[in-house]
């Protein structure tokens, strides 16, 4: 069980036309290009920002956790 052949290709292929029908492929190729060309954008964003030195970090601050009342007292006289 290696990689796919041609022939598992065609077939994926020939499932994706009778699936979106040969109209909407083209469509579909556009947006997930797109969808990978801001994806890619993202990342660079994000790994330049890592690499920029001298940018000050933000201190951790301590988180309080809220108070949580106390329950209330129940009754126990038999009356």
């Amino acid at each position: 069980m290696g990689a796919m052949s041609p022939t598992h290709w065609l077939i994926v292929i020939g499932v994706l036309v009778l699936l979106f029908g040969a109209k909407k492929l083209p469509d579909l190729a556009r947006s997930v290009g797109q969808s990978t060309r801001v994806l890619r954008g993202e990342m660079r964003g994000l790994r330049e920002d890592e690499e920029t030195p001298g940018t000050p970090t933000a201190a951790p601050t301590a988180v309080e956790p809220p108070a949580v009342p106390a329950p209330a007292a129940t009754r126990t006289d038999a009356t």
